[in-house]
């Protein structure tokens, strides 16, 4: 048991074009994602990049032993195949589409047929990432890491790719972007910002809807993004933990759009079908703050550990969906949710349960690893926190630095939070700009606590993480880009002058292909053919 494990981030950004405010978001996304891929052609660095290989895709297979057919899938399933624009009745494709500039029929820049350039949707990046237009959003995928830390490092740095592509898009041509890293528009839309955890396939699903469903629906204490405004038209001026817990409808499912679940059903591995299942967790809020997200991965690392070990706490509620939105909409931390049987719990006392079934399993197996103790002590310490006074975790939780800047700005200026001015905090708070964003004006004035540098996030824009397959994927695009005509998370295809096919490379054990593993072959310097020919050897 430990808080480490094979995780990785996604998130979906808001995205706006202020001089034309009804744009086709899906343009736009696909302008940051292209305008990312031109920043990186006309580069010296090691950021490389390759198109995305969709072979492997599986995204209608439940964990609870059945698929979904493509017919009865909602189109927003359907994630194993090429993206497209379409507008009036046309369609482009990103083998067919290129920047033109003038054409607004949909309400921003438009890619015509006939131009010369290709207009790149989708693009596995040098540091191990992907990042690509998903439906109506510019999506940010980090590598495979084995750490929180790590975690939180690598989504940093998916935020820093985005406002490089959003100025690289700008002096294209298409206009000043703005990204959003927040889950909803208020307008009855949410995005989200999805957690990967690899797990062993021989533990039963039913025990991890078991174990997760009470600590999901309460972790949101200290890993809420926080929003003015109730339901999924964010109406009223009441303040709630979380910007997702509204749009939820159901406890299990395999939807992600509509009819969310707490507890997601896509079975997709992206590894060793037989040995691993992937966890894919899409209830959590998009966090800015570095010890929101840390708690967020740390805590779910060792709670999965508690399930593996047949240690979780047996908290099952009455109501998952009514309890999940009853705790968001009280920020004074008070409410209790029943559970079966009738018994009443806080959310702190809920998590509680889970901290001490982690600390006593880690204290009878002697579990003591840097990452664990960190992760224990800051989980007790901030439900400590939380209990005394929930407005002292400001500079830790996302959610109450939010909301304490509000208060204080309603208590200065007499108003409520139906204010005008509240609703256009709400979204500065997450504007990526790092001059505007009110959570990094905060954060440069030490409000905020990091635990990484501008210069440490910048680095993991160009590098990958060293222990895992991302190692590998990462640096054969930096040294090899050139011949790699597709990757994904466990497979490249290279194509070599002269050769007769397509030589496509699996990596399905994703602790494979770090650097103690391969970082010889890199060192070596060596010509691509042998290249292919040692990583081979080395499967």
């Amino acid at each position: 048991m430990s808080a480490r494990r094979l995780v990785g981030l996604e998130t979906e950004y808001g995205i706006i074009r202020p001089s034309m405010p009804k744009a086709n978001s899906t343009v736009l996304s696909a302008q940051i994602v292209d305008g990312y891929a031109q920043l990186v052609r006309d580069s010296d660095s090691a950021t490389r990049a390759a198109r995305w290989d969709y072979a492997d895709e599986s995204p209608l297979n439940d964990a609870r032993g059945h698929s979904v057919s493509r017919e009865e899938a909602h189109p927003s399933q359907l994630t194993d195949s090429e993206p497209t624009l379409e507008a009036e009745n046309q369609v482009w494709t990103a083998e067919s589409i290129a920047l033109d500039g003038n054409d607004a029929r949909v309400g921003a820049t438009l890619y015509q047929e006939n131009d010369t350039t290709d207009v790149v949707m989708n693009m596995v990046l040098g540091n191990g990432a992907r990042l690509y237009v998903d439906h109506a959003h510019p999506e940010y995928s980090g590598p495979e890491v084995t750490s929180p830390r790590d975690a939180v490092l690598w989504d940093q740095a998916g935020d820093q790719v985005m406002r490089r592509a959003a100025a690289s898009a700008a002096s294209l041509g298409s206009g000043e972007l703005l990204l959003y890293k927040n889950n909803t528009d208020n307008k009855s839309v949410s995005y989200g910002s999805h957690e990967n955890y690899l797990i062993p396939r021989d533990v039963e699903f039913s025990r991890l809807v078991d174990g997760l469903t009470a600590f999901f629906v309460t972790r949101q204490i200290f890993c809420g993004a926080g929003r003015v405004g109730r339901g999924m038209l964010g109406r009223g001026a009441e303040f709630q933990i979380s910007q997702r817990a509204d749009f939820f409808e159901a406890e299990v499912g395999l939807e992600t759009t509509v009819n969310r679940p707490i507890i997601n059903t896509r079975d997709e591995p992206h590894a060793n079908w037989d040995k691993y299942r992937r966890l894919h967790v899409i209830i959590g809020d998009a966090n800015l703050g570095q010890i929101s997200t840390l708690l967020r991965v740390g805590t779910t690392n060792l709670v999965l550990s508690l399930i593996e070990a047949g240690m979780s706490p047996k908290l099952e509620l009455a109501d998952p969906v009514s309890a999940l939105q009853q705790i968001s909409h009280d920020p004074t931390l008070q409410a209790s949710v029943a559970l079966r049987g009738g018994r009443r719990m806080t959310a702190i006392e809920i998590q509680r349960s889970y901290l001490e079934a982690a600390e006593t399993y880690c204290a009878q197996r002697e579990v003591t690893d840097p990452d664990t103790t960190e992760i224990l002590n800051r989980w007790r310490a901030i439900l400590d926190t939380l209990e005394q006074d929930p407005m002292q975790a400001a500079g830790q939780v996302d959610w109450i630095a939010k909301y304490s800047l509000m208060k204080s700005f309603t208590e200065r200026h007499n108003v409520g939070l139906d204010d005008p001015r509240i609703a256009l905090m709400d979204l500065q708070w997450a504007d990526l700009r790092l001059d505007k964003g009110l959570y990094y004006r905060m954060a440069a004035r030490g409000l905020m606590e990091t635990i990484f540098s501008q210069e440490e996030i910048n680095a993991a824009v160009d590098n990958p993480p060293h222990d895992t397959r991302a190692y590998l994927r990462g640096m054969t695009l930096q040294r090899y880009a050139p011949y790699v005509v597709a990757a994904n998370w466990d497979a490249l295809s290279f194509s070599v002058p002269g050769a007769r096919k397509i030589n496509r490379f699996h990596m399905p054990e994703p602790l494979t292909g770090s650097r103690a593993q391969v970082g010889e072959l890199f060192d070596a310097q060596l010509e691509i053919n042998e290249f292919i020919d040692q990583l081979a050897r080395h499967r």
